[in-house]
């Protein structure tokens, strides 16, 4: 059993912000703007970016001695791994763009895991400037709007100084975690609301790696001088695992079906088969045009099911 800590040796701990990891090296910052490279206690780093710690300084380092209990953490898990993106998020804000397509599959699976968290979603659609993909990507998203998701338009080029204005607005006092796919923007957008991101991002990485440039999974970068709007840059996906879902709690997790899945004939209902299922009622199709589900958003509902069903056996 482990020896009780001390009033002197809890005395000496002192509270830190995880802004970057890197293997099992942290880079935490004090309430007052200092920081260290902090390293976990034990042989497993559990300190994800977002994290609030208590850690004790050790010669010109520290040590990580407790993570203290986390609102939420984003997370994507597939049949190896599980990858934490960062703890105690106000916002996900999902960037994807007119062009190049993106992935409905894609942004279904972020939103998912932003609800399983109780973590407010927003969806950023980029490249407003392109009047036809834009109004063909528009109407991709009508069924997100339709679920009183926030969708905003932007164009990150100077012309764009309104859109800017209104996703601040959204941002300010939170702490937002940033997602895009390749070729949506997401540096551009990084390096707009946070002049210098791009240096900063680079001296961090040479201090994670003591001295070697190495690129940092998670990055949180401060919006404002007052410190009170946090913004986090993470890494690229191709796959969006959500393996720690149960398949049975899907629906619950996404908005336009849970909101007729309590109108099934059975209890234990799949909504893929079964008489009377409320869901299947309200699916968009050539015999019911008015349909109030989407039906490609029913797909890959169905699709998801399938897939974590499987995953168990």
């Amino acid at each position: 059993m482990a020896k009780p800590r001390s009033a002197a040796a809890t005395a000496a701990l002192r509270d830190g912000l995880v802004i970057a990891s890197h293997g099992r090296h942290c880079l935490v910052e004090t309430p007052e703007g200092e920081r260290l490279i902090c390293h976990p206690r034990g042989k497993k780093s559990q300190a994800v970016v977002g994290d609030r710690v208590k850690w004790q300084a050790s010669e010109d380092e520290g040590t990580i001695e407790q993570v203290m209990e986390r609102h939420n953490l984003f997370y994507r898990q597939d049949e190896i791994r599980t990858k934490s993106f960062a703890a105690n998020l106000d916002h996900v804000l999902i960037l994807i763009a007119a062009e190049p397509e993106f992935s409905e599959h894609q942004l279904a699976r972020a939103l998912i895991a932003a609800e399983a968290q109780r973590i407010t979603p927003i969806i950023a659609l980029n490249k407003s400037d392109l009047v036809q993909p834009f109004e063909r990507a528009w109407a991709r998203l009508a069924p997100y709007r339709r679920m009183h998701h926030g969708v905003l338009p932007l164009s990150l080029k100077a012309s764009g100084e309104v859109d800017h204005a209104a996703l601040m607005k959204l941002l300010a006092g939170k702490s937002t975690l940033v997602l895009g796919p390749s070729g949506a923007g997401k540096s551009t957008l990084i390096n707009l609301l946070v002049p210098g991101a791009t240096a900063l991002t680079n001296e961090i990485s040479y201090a994670l790696n003591s001295g070697k440039h190495t690129t940092t999974s998670t990055t949180w970068y401060w919006v404002d001088a007052e410190r009170t709007t946090g913004l986090i840059d993470s890494p690229g996906f191709q796959e969006f695992g959500l393996h720690h879902i149960e398949p049975m709690q899907l629906a619950h997790l996404m908005p336009d079906i849970a909101e007729h899945a309590t109108q099934c004939k059975f209890y234990n209902c799949s909504h893929l088969h079964e008489p009377g299922c409320g869901v299947i009622a309200q699916v968009e199709s050539p015999k019911n045009p008015d349909g109030a589900i989407n039906a490609t958003r029913y797909r890959i509902y169905g699709e998801l099911f399938a897939e974590l069903s499987q995953s168990r056996y």
